[in-house]
């Protein structure tokens, strides 16, 4: 499965910024070792249903030690038998963008 997922603090530092708690939920799925990407907005992570899960929670967990109350947005796609979706999905689209440009 993959699963994409934003975590963050309700209430932001004296300056506005988020970023030193959710730099620790992204330290949290980086030290998961299970393959992950992060962009702008969200976190994607590949794994087994509990794996993932099990990830996605301690994120959470990392968000909430510096937080009396986080938000949570989560998109998964689960599809049983394939990995490498990660980026074979990406390059699924790429090659539709070639042959179609």
């Amino acid at each position: 499965m993959l699963a994409a997922f934003s975590v963050s603090p309700v209430s932001a530092d004296e300056s506005g910024s988020v970023a030193a708690a959710v730099a620790e939920a992204v330290r949290v799925v980086r030290a998961s070792g299970l393959p992950c990407e992060t962009t702008s907005m969200f976190t994607t992570v590949e794994g087994e249903w509990d794996e993932v899960m099990a990830v996605v929670k301690a994120a959470v967990d990392a968000v909430a030690a510096v937080s009396s109350r986080v938000s949570l947005v989560l998109k998964a796609d689960i599809r049983p038998g394939f990995t490498g979706q990660l980026t074979a999905k990406v390059e699924r689209l790429e090659a539709h963008l070639r042959d179609d440009g």
